[in-house]
C-alpha cells in the first residue's frame, strides 16, 4: 500500500468502475489506502480484491439512489466521489441523425448521474466539512466532434458548468470540486474501435490508430493515455497533497486541444 497519498480509510465511490478509467481508478485508489465502492451497470465477471460493488444503472434516479444508499450502508458516509461514467451511443451523421431520445440519452449518461449522485452524497460531506467531488469530463467539451459525438460533446460541456458552478458554492464549506477532462485514452472500447476503423479502411492496428489520432487534429505525445496514466492524477487530486485545489480543470490529453 503506498502511504505517499495518505489516503488509507478514505471512503471512496466510483462510477463506471468496472471497466476503462474507472476500473484504474478503484484499482489506484484501493492500492492507496482508500476504501472503494464500485457502482456500475453490472457486476464484473472477475471482482477485484478489496472492492465492494453495487449493480445499479446509474443513467436512472433510482439507480442513483440505490448507489447513494449503498455508500451510506457500506461505509457509513463517503469522502472521495470520482464520478467516472459516461459515454456515447449515438449514431454517426452529424446534429441530422439525433432525435430526442438520443439527446436525452447523452444527458442521462453524462450529466445526470453525477448530479443525482452529489444531491444525494453532499449533505453528508458538507456535515463533515470534509470530501473531494471529482467529475470525469472530456476534451470534447471544448474540442467537439461533430460527425459522430455532438450529443456526447455537448453533455460533457455541461457536465463541467455544472462541476464549476458546484465547487464555487461548496469549497467554502470544506468540499472540493475538480474536472479532469481525457484526451484519448487506450480503453477496452477505444481498442475495440481501432479495430473497426482499420478493418473499414483496409489498415492494420497501427493505420487505425493513426486515424483516429488525425481526426483529433493530431496528438503531440504521439499515443494516447493509458486509463492507470488518468487515475494516477486523480488519486493525486482526491488527495491531502492537492488539498488547496479546487475547482480547476486538468486536460490529460496528450497536448491534443491545441490551444491554452
Amino acid at each position: 500500500m503506498s502511504t505517499f497519498l495518505d489516503l488509507a480509510g478514505r471512503r471512496a465511490l466510483v462510477t463506471g468502475g468496472t471497466r476503462g478509467i474507472g476500473r484504474a481508478v478503484a484499482a489506484t485508489l484501493r492500492d492507496a489506502g482508500a476504501r472503494v465502492l464500485v457502482a456500475a451497470r453490472s457486476l464484473p465477471a472477475q471482482p477485484a480484491s478489496d472492492i465492494h460493488y453495487i449493480a445499479a444503472d446509474l443513467t436512472t434516479a433510482s439507480g442513483a439512489s440505490a448507489a447513494a444508499q449503498a455508500v451510506d450502508a457500506q461505509f457509513g458516509g463517503v469522502d472521495i466521489v470520482v464520478h467516472v461514467l459516461g459515454g456515447s451511443s449515438a449514431p454517426a451523421g452529424g446534429h441530422a441523425a439525433l432525435d430526442d431520445a438520443q439527446w436525452a440519452m447523452a444527458l442521462d449518461q453524462n450529466l445526470m448521474p453525477a448530479v443525482r449522485l452529489d444531491r444525494a452524497l453532499l449533505p453528508g460531506m458538507l456535515a463533515q466539512r470534509a470530501g473531494v467531488i471529482v467529475h470525469v469530463s472530456s476534451i470534447q467539451a471544448v474540442l467537439p466532434l461533430p460527425e459522430s459525438t455532438l450529443a456526447y460533446a455537448a453533455a460533457k460541456a455541461a457536465l463541467t458548468t455544472y462541476s464549476k458552478a458546484l465547487s464555487k458554492e461548496v469549497s467554502s464549506q470544506g468540499v472540493r470540486v475538480l474536472r479532469v477532462s481525457p484526451g484519448w485514452v487506450e480503453t477496452e472500447a477505444a481498442t475495440d474501435l481501432v479495430a473497426r476503423i482499420a478493418s473499414a479502411a483496409g489498415t492494420d492496428h497501427d493505420g487505425g490508430r493513426k486515424l483516429i489520432m488525425d481526426s483529433l487534429g493530431g496528438i503531440p505525445l504521439g499515443r494516447p493515455a493509458a486509463p492507470v496514466e488518468v487515475a494516477e492524477l486523480i488519486a493525486f487530486l482526491v488527495s491531502p497533497r492537492a488539498a488547496a485545489i479546487t475547482g480547476v480543470d486538468y486536460r490529460i490529453d496528450g497536448g491534443t486541444v491545441p490551444t491554452v
